[in-house]
């Protein structure tokens, strides 16, 4: 087995996922479901230490929604508090099968272009459903990835969706490296969250992977912890948790969960990457620049230059 780092682990990378498909008002009252709500939470957390943003979009009556324009309208409104924020998108099949639904958001350009976007490497089942990613459609998804600009974010719950992810970077369908995987552990039926299985699953990435662990409801902490302490990146947030205890008793908010990781994240000795230094460790491009905002800059040197003068 390679060996883990000791000293210094990397800057750590938190990547935020404030909404999901499946909590809902009445499960929690804490849930964003509005843009508008979906903003105020990431911004909250961005101001916190978290780097990426991993975004679903939900209709008025908080059913789950493929539309371009309302992944614009929140995208939009968080860069326009936090311009570097990364911007992770859902490409998922839970709810939506066919490719040009699944596919809308990453038509999205200039300031609403995302950054990130997630490919679930291959059909697993949830205890509301299966979530359908037929080889031709995960193909279909990283091409379009790819030719957009967008990096994959490779959505693992189980050993084979790795093998999937290195069979596809083998052939040269995901773009340049390094590979960011998400590995989500602790759900029904997929890998259970364990020390033994995070670790196994690490050890089959390809080599020089950026790699974040995610646990699924009350596994949250102990696989953000087990990242932490293995030099991994966390995912967090009420997508995956709305607990913020074992027993269930006491409902978890977005930002008592980011500042629980964040604390924890310090207790470890390691730093939370901002977006600029997360942009550079996942090889993404600058953020878009505003065109209002690159205006107020250049009138703003003009000032500056005429002051001086």
């Amino acid at each position: 087995m390679k060996p883990f780092p000791l000293t210094p682990y990397p800057e750590l990378i938190v990547n935020f996922c404030p909404t999901g498909m499946i909590p809902t008002k009445a499960m929690t009252p804490h849930i964003p479901i509005s843009p508008e709500e979906v903003i105020e939470d990431s911004c909250l957390a961005l101001e916190r230490g978290a780097a990426i943003v991993h975004l679903h979009a939900r209709e008025q009556d908080g059913t789950p929604s493929y539309r371009g324009e309302i992944y614009e309208k929140m995208i939009r409104g968080i860069r326009g508090h936090y311009e570097d924020a990364i911007i992770c998108v859902s490409c998922s099949g839970r709810n939506f099968p066919q490719f040009e639904r699944r596919s809308e958001v990453l038509e999205l350009t200039g300031l609403a272009k995302p950054d990130l976007a997630s490919l679930t490497l291959t059909s697993l089942d949830f205890p509301s459903g299966t979530s359908q990613n037929s080889p031709d459609m995960v193909i279909a998804l990283a091409e379009k990835m790819v030719d957009r600009g967008i990096k994959p974010e490779l959505e693992c719950f189980d050993f084979g969706m790795i093998n999937a992810a290195k069979m596809l970077i083998g052939k040269g369908m995901m773009g340049r490296g390094p590979w960011y995987f998400n590995l989500l552990l602790g759900s029904r039926y997929s890998v259970p969250a364990t020390a033994r299985h995070l670790s196994n699953m690490v050890e089959d990435l390809p080599p020089g992977s950026v790699w974040s662990a995610a646990g699924i409801g009350l596994f949250q902490l102990p696989m953000n912890t087990l990242a932490l302490a293995m030099g991994g990146h966390c995912r967090v947030g009420l997508e995956d948790n709305i607990h913020l205890v074992f027993d269930r008793s006491e409902l978890a908010t977005n930002g008592g969960l980011m500042e629980r990781l964040a604390l924890l994240a310090e207790t470890f000795g390691r730093s939370l990457a901002s977006p600029a230094r997360a942009r550079t460790m996942l090889g993404l491009d600058s953020a878009p620049v505003a065109p209002a905002a690159l205006s107020c800059a250049i009138a703003l040197d003009e000032a500056e230059e005429a002051i001086a003068g």
